[in-house]
């Protein structure tokens, strides 16, 4: 569990400020406490609330959640907070309401939420909460109580304790959180021979609780992720690329030919094709793919290629290629920026599938962070991208694709083939052993990527890759010399 301050972009630049503080991605900081299970509070009010209530009843088995109240409104919110938090409040069996209905009154709702009304007994209480307790229907119960009369909270504070004990006494284990809301008393702790009830001040508390619960015991029962090692990578020859190209031009942005080397050397699923410096050149590898094709600027410089025209796609003949290399050329020759065009890239169309991507920036603190989502101008758009810390393992990839916000499309929709996971998948993993293997490649991009149907694997047909000069870690920067003597 942990509580870190500094989410926005005014709280880092108040950490920024202290010596101690070191300035970090938030993204960064979020990936690498889901990998490792942690629940992560956003306020104060939530981290005490989950410290009592994670340390004082044991996790929930379920997401079947009874609430008993004395007051409707507060009742129906704790109702919505548990449907926020993806939990159920399911009707209670014609049994159990009818026990409860032989000894509330008759304006008591019973199917749950089970509204006991504000003038029930102190007797009342503890057999309703008995009672729902040791039904064995539910996986959790909250107590909602917002007080009437001040001198009705002992007399209700004494019935819930005596339902709670009856039920422990009975073998009931379910975890019980109660909802205080007595003006004047709101500091009253609930313990049940030894054992704490967890109290908070708001309806919605108690199913925030259950639910990090929940989301941390699926953590724990999940299987133990491998880091694969793939042997069938040339990292020799994509460190020699880095070196080279550092040495040659120092920090930047590789070519499209030293890009293509080094993610060939991967053995990523590059689309096939190949780069073109004239327009015959072009020609002569459109006739060798087979029409139609695609022709892209290729460009270091220049990182949004269909901002600037660079794209063209569906082209059925020679001319139509002829014509799009002269057009790009011609477009970087009247801004006198012909040296930044190192030609075109000439590629297949790939029919159908989905567009995703894979991308990586080295955090300062935390090193490579992984980025998975929808790609092409989605990716921009909607933000729908998941990250995840090297070295991701088997089980980490396989939670950042199935945690985007548009996974469905991804598995089927509305009669479109389910995609690969498995080889976009491996694409993830490739490039995390990659990014761990050399800590020179600063910024990966791999967009768009044509996650294909099931079986047939995925393509990727546009990349970037940034070099820089290896760093410290921070680490290492604050240790302290050695005194000599």
């Amino acid at each position: 569990m942990a509580l870190k301050a500094g989410r926005t972009e005014a709280g880092q630049s108040a950490a920024e400020s202290h010596t101690a503080a070191l300035a970090t991605n938030e993204t960064a900081v979020e990936a690498l406490l889901a990998q490792c299970g942690v629940i992560r509070a956003t306020t104060m009010d939530e981290w005490l609330a989950l410290a009592s209530g994670l340390s004082n009843q044991r996790r929930p088995t379920g997401r079947r959640i009874g609430i008993v109240t004395n007051s409707g409104g507060p009742g129906v919110l704790c109702a919505d907070g548990c449907a926020a938090e993806g939990l159920s409040v399911p009707k209670l069996s014609a049994t159990t309401q009818s026990v409860l209905a032989s000894f509330l009154p008759p304006m008591a709702a019973v199917r749950n939420p089970v509204d006991v009304i504000g003038l029930v007994t102190e007797d009342q209480h503890a057999r309703a909460v008995q009672t729902m307790l040791q039904s064995y229907e539910l996986d959790a119960l909250i107590i909602v109580h917002m007080s009437i009369k001040a001198e009705d909270n002992s007399p209700v504070a004494s019935g819930i304790t005596r339902g709670i004990r009856g039920a422990r006494l009975a073998g009931c284990k379910t975890p019980v959180y109660v909802c205080w809301m007595a003006e004047g008393d709101l500091e009253r702790p609930f313990t049940v021979d030894g054992e704490t009830i967890p109290t908070c001040r708001y309806p919605e508390i108690p199913a925030y609780i259950i639910s990090r619960a929940l989301s941390y015991e699926s953590w724990r029962q999940r299987p133990v992720g491998k880091v694969q090692d793939y042997a069938d990578a040339d990292v020799s020859e994509a460190t020699s690329i880095c070196a080279k190209a550092l040495s040659e031009r120092g920090s930047g942005w590789l070519t499209t030919e030293e890009t293509y080397t080094l993610l060939g050397s991967t053995k990523v699923p590059l689309v096939s094709g190949g780069l073109a410096i004239n327009a015959e050149d072009a020609v002569t590898l459109a006739q060798k793919i087979g029409y139609p094709v695609a022709v892209k600027l290729a460009s270091y410089e220049i990182l949004h290629k269909t901002e600037m025209g660079g794209v063209r796609l569906n082209l059925v003949d020679d001319q139509a290629v002829r014509d799009t290399f002269e057009a790009i050329r011609t477009r970087f020759a009247q801004t006198n920026n012909l040296e930044a065009m190192e030609g075109v890239l000439v590629q297949p169309m790939v029919p159908g599938g989905v567009e995703v991507m894979v991308g990586m920036t080295r955090d300062p603190l935390f090193g490579p962070l992984i980025a998975f989502g929808l790609g092409g101008i989605h990716v921009e758009i909607l933000g729908d991208v998941q990250f995840g810390m090297a070295p991701l393992t088997d089980r980490d990839a396989a939670d950042m694709v199935r945690a985007i916000k548009s996974y469905r499309l991804l598995t089927g929709y509305r009669g479109q083939p389910a995609v690969d996971l498995k080889a976009i998948e491996e694409v993830l993993l490739r490039i995390s052993h990659l990014v761990e293997a050399i800590p020179e490649i600063s910024e990966i991009d791999l967009n768009p990527i044509f996650a294909l149907p099931e079986g047939q694997g995925c393509k990727i047909v546009d990349a970037r890759i940034r070099i820089e000069p290896r760093r410290p870690a921070v680490y290492e920067l604050q240790q302290t010399p050695p005194r000599t003597t």
